[in-house]
């Protein structure tokens, strides 16, 4: 999907890709073209450095020394998703991933309540899938186990930047049974975020 895009853009590019879940075999490609003097970039959505690329690429860089790299920031989803929403991470904030291929359920239940705990605002990637239909229904349960009120102001943005670009304001109780995809971030509220003008705005304290 990622290198589609692209192509729109750099048409006279050559392109290389690898299926889901060949992400290592695809960082190897690239360091192999880089050896054979061509200049790479690995495309990943929003920022590689933010469940993206970077991490492996750095380290596999061990053997390829003679390989230079350059990380370009981006804009990563939970930014980008707020921005559509109005100001949900106007405070501090964290961000959790609910898939659990690379990391186990437990760890993510275990980070989930400790944002509860710490009052932080939540960008929640990867909210559900088709082998994961139920995930952002067991988060927002966990979270309301956690003190997490029904009325907590949430939201979700689907198609971020993209056509069909779709932003919806909730409670977290209506969030729980909110049918979302891969494409969809979420946003749950601190204890101070409010919904003004149909917007999602968490506010740092300002007496207005």
């Amino acid at each position: 999907v990622y290198v589609k895009l692209v192509q729109e853009i750099f048409p006279e590019k050559e392109y290389k890709t690898t299926g889901m879940r060949q992400e290592i075999e695809r960082c190897r490609l690239c360091f192999e073209l880089a050896q054979d003097g061509k200049s790479v970039a690995m495309v990943c959505s929003g920022d590689a450095g933010v469940y993206g690329m970077a991490a492996p690429i750095y380290e596999l860089s061990a053997e390829y020394s003679d390989v230079e790299i350059e990380i370009i920031p981006g804009i990563t989803a939970a930014n980008s998703g707020a921005a559509v929403l109005g100001c949900p991470l106007n405070h501090d904030y964290c961000v959790i991933s609910l898939s659990d291929l690379l990391t186990p359920w437990e760890t993510i239940e275990k980070r989930l309540k400790a944002a509860i705990e710490g009052d932080f605002a939540i960008a929640i990637y990867n909210p559900s899938s088709k082998k994961r239909a139920d995930y952002l229904q067991k988060a927002c349960d966990i979270l309301m186990e956690a003190g997490v009120e029904a009325h907590r102001a949430c939201g979700y943005v689907e198609n971020i930047g993209r056509d069909g670009t779709k932003a919806t304001t909730c409670t977290i109780s209506q969030l729980r049974e909110a049918q979302v995809n891969m494409f969809t971030t979420v946003f749950i509220g601190n204890s101070r975020t409010r919904i003004i003008k149909g917007k999602l705005v968490t506010d740092r304290g300002y007496k207005i």
